[in-house]
């Protein structure tokens, strides 16, 4: 498929916040060019900075801080909705990630969203695959921080995608945090490197796929030391990372290896790096791994720009809802009623509604009785579960927590999101939520005429039509329950008229 032309010439933004490294990339897209306009990447390790309990110290976050503050001064003039920020596995494992997101986006000025691994490694192949096309079956790997991602495709079409918690940052702070380089050391963190991937042996066996790529950061590393010393052309292979294992060994440590090619950012990751690297090879049988130039910025980037095309056809979410509904035996012709009518309720409450909340909306109708294939009993509460935590292609954790806010919130009482609703827009979100699900609650085609819904500060009055006969008298009494449960929430006044 080709992309629709961005006749804007406006610049798109992508911050990638890893677990070692931070980096801003600002590009322009015209079709299936694609013209790097801007590219910093600053050294945070970020995953160098969780502590035994999973905590991100306060210096590791000042590190962060720093530097996103300093990507938020290159952002201005820049449309907001041309910007996205990605978070990746250190800030997955952080229990106080909330925290560092909240003064993260203060300092950047925008939203960072934190995305699965597999989400992760969706997005690497997006930006490999489209700048670097090609239609042989193919492996693409990239290692990490703190995890590592491998992804078999095919054009632009990625067929399996996983992560795993193994990288660079991670493996080097376990074996090698003294800086000394031992062959006991390299054994032991091989092995440790080998039982993490060792589940995808099979997924991602040799005679799937013709060739081996590698992205980002440690595969560029290792390959810029080959070729600035001759041992390869910038190609990976067993016998070159053994040479560099070789040089480390002899050393001895991190302070003593002076080696062509290598950057001071990169000396306290690199052993990790290459046992990683290594054992990939080894195990998986890939005999050259050939450095690539696309990564998850520049997939973000294609992804965005995606999401924006007029028609929104692209956006890799529906596909997903769409399969979720399918996987959960979803009455679809149910959501739809209701999806059909949150959104003429949620516009009359809003004027002029943010078309990303509006798709909010719609896909929290689609999914809201996921959980019924658990049970129906408290079938909410099964439905806000899986969706919170399920792996779901184009979707932010961030995001799919919120829908599962949603889901938790279509009925019954409001206390149990107290903290939530003190977000505006989450707020209309429910009401127009819940009010179509009363509408809709036979299950059956929505009785002529549309209620009106109106606001008057905390004061919402829903009018229904004059056209309603006795048989509404069943909505009519669910509303007043509806009334009296957001009473309770001292937030919003509900008047049926």
């Amino acid at each position: 498929m080709t992309t629709r032309p961005d006749r804007s010439g406006q610049p798109w933004a992508s911050i990638d916040i890893g677990s070692n490294s931070f980096r801003l990339e600002l590009a322009r897209l015209s079709g299936e060019r694609y013209q790097r306009l801007s590219y910093i990447k600053e050294s945070v390790r970020l995953g160098a900075g969780l502590d035994a309990e999973g905590m991100l110290t306060e210096e590791a976050m000042q590190r962060g801080l720093t530097c996103l503050k300093g990507f938020g001064e290159q952002l201005v003039g820049i449309a907001p909705e041309r910007i996205r920020a990605v978070a990746t596995q250190t800030l997955r494992e952080a229990r106080n990630r909330n925290a560092f997101l909240a003064r993260a986006e203060a300092v950047l000025g925008h939203p960072v969203e934190v995305i699965s691994g597999r989400e992760e490694a969706r997005l690497i192949y997006a930006g490999v695959a489209r700048l670097q096309p090609s239609n042989k079956p193919r492996l693409v790997i990239d290692i990490g921080g703190r995890s590592t991602e491998m992804i078999l495709g095919r054009g632009r079409k990625p067929l399996l995608a996983e992560s795993f918690g193994v990288g660079s940052v991670g493996l080097s702070l376990r074996f090698f945090a003294d800086g000394r380089y031992t062959e006991e050391a390299f054994r032991a963190a091989q092995v440790a490197a080998g039982a993490e991937l060792e589940e995808a042996l099979t997924l991602f066996r040799p005679e799937l796929w013709q060739e081996a790529l590698g992205s980002s950061g440690t595969v560029g590393a290792v390959s810029q030391i080959l070729a600035a010393t001759g041992q390869t052309d910038g190609r990976i292979t067993p016998a070159a990372l053994r040479w560099c294992i070789a040089q480390c060994l002899a050393a001895g440590s991190q302070d003593q290896l002076q080696i062509t090619g290598l950057k001071d950012d990169r000396r306290p990751v690199v052993a990790g790096g290459l046992c990683i690297l290594y054992t990939l090879l080894t195990q998986f049988g890939i005999d050259e791994l050939m450095p690539t130039k696309g990564a998850l910025r520049q997939g973000v980037i294609f992804d965005l720009a995606e999401r924006l095309q007029p028609s929104g056809a692209r956006d890799p979410r529906g596909d997903s809802v769409a399969e979720l509904q399918q996987r959960f035996d979803v009455d679809v012709a149910q959501a739809d009623r209701v999806a059909a009518q949150a959104e003429k309720l949620y516009r009359q409450l809003v004027a002029k509604p943010a078309p990303e909340l509006l798709r909010e909306l719609r896909w929290a109708a689609a999914l809201h009785e996921i959980g019924m294939l658990v049970s129906h009993h408290d079938h909410h509460r099964h439905s806000a579960y899986i969706i919170g935590h399920v792996d779901a292609a184009g979707f932010s954790t961030n995001q799919l927590q919120r829908l599962g806010a949603l889901a938790l919130g279509q009925r019954g009482g409001l206390r149990k999101l107290e903290a939530e609703l003190a977000d505006a827009t989450l707020l209309d979100q429910l009401i127009a939520l819940r009010l179509a699900l009363i509408l809709c609650h036979a299950r059956t085609p929505a009785a002529a005429g549309t209620p009106k819904l109106q606001r008057a500060g905390q004061q919402l009055t829903l009018t229904c039509p004059k056209s309603w006969s006795g048989e509404q008298a069943r909505t009519r009494f669910l509303l007043k329950e509806e009334a009296e449960a957001w009473a309770k929430t001292g937030q919003v006044e509900l008047l049926v008229g």
